[in-house]
C-alpha cells in the first residue's frame, strides 16, 4: 500500500513539474516577479490570503521562495514585517516537511546504496552541533537551494533542532534583505 502511495505521489509530482517546465519553456515571463505580482493583484479582495497560501504551498513543489518574497514586498510595501513573517513561516514549513518526508519518499535507501562513502561523510558533518553553522551558511548563500540541505539532513537523520536553527537563521538574514530591498524596487 505504501509503495503504491509513493508511486502515485511520484507520478503526480512528476506530472506537475513537467507541466510547470512546459509552461516555463512556452512562456517564461509567467515566472517573473512582475507577472506573479500582477497575478496576485488580480485577486484584490483576497490578495493577502492568496499570498499566504502561495507562500506556504510553494515549498511542497520545490519552487524557490525568492520571487514570492520580492513579490510580497512589492505588493505590501506598508506591511514588510508581515511579509517577512509569512515568508519565514512558508520557508520553515517547507524545510520541516522536506526533513521529515525525505525518508518516506525512499531516497535515503537509494542514496545509501549508491553513494555509501558520501552518505557517511555527510552524516559525520551533519551530526555535530557545529552542523548548525554549515546549514546556516548553506541557507544564507542565495545560489544554492535550501531545500537540498533540508532533504539531506532528513536522510542523514541530523538532529532536527540543528537543521531548523541553521535554516531559520540563514534564511532570516536573506529574506530580510529580500523584503527590504525588494520593497525599494517598487519606488
Amino acid at each position: 500500500m505504501l509503495k503504491t502511495g509513493k508511486k502515485i505521489f511520484y507520478i503526480l509530482w512528476g506530472v506537475l513539474l513537467i507541466y510547470l517546465l512546459y509552461r516555463y519553456v512556452k512562456n517564461p515571463e509567467i515566472f517573473s516577479v512582475h507577472y506573479i505580482k500582477n497575478f496576485i493583484s488580480s485577486y484584490k479582495g483576497q490578495i493577502m490570503l492568496v499570498y499566504v497560501i502561495i507562500s506556504f504551498v510553494r515549498g511542497f513543489f520545490l519552487i524557490p521562495s525568492t520571487p514570492f518574497v520580492i513579490a510580497g514586498a512589492l505588493l505590501f510595501p506598508d506591511k514588510l514585517f508581515l511579509v517577512l513573517i509569512i515568508s519565514m513561516v512558508g520557508i520553515m514549513l517547507s524545510a520541516t516537511s522536506l526533513y521529515y518526508f525525505a525518508d518516506i519518499l525512499g531516497f535515503s535507501e537509494y542514496l545509501e546504496k549508491k553513494y555509501p562513502k558520501k552518505v557517511k561523510k555527510w552524516e559525520r558533518k551533519l551530526q555535530s552541533s557545529k552542523a548548525t553553522f554549515l546549514v546556516l551558511g548553506w541557507s544564507f548563500f542565495p545560489l544554492v537551494p535550501t531545500d537540498i540541505i533540508c532533504y539531506v539532513a532528513g536522510i542523514i537523520k541530523m538532529p532536527f533542532k540543528y537543521m531548523f536553527t541553521g535554516v531559520f537563521l540563514g534564511e532570516l538574514v536573506l529574506v530580510t534583505f529580500y523584503v527590504y530591498s525588494g520593497s525599494m524596487l517598487g519606488l
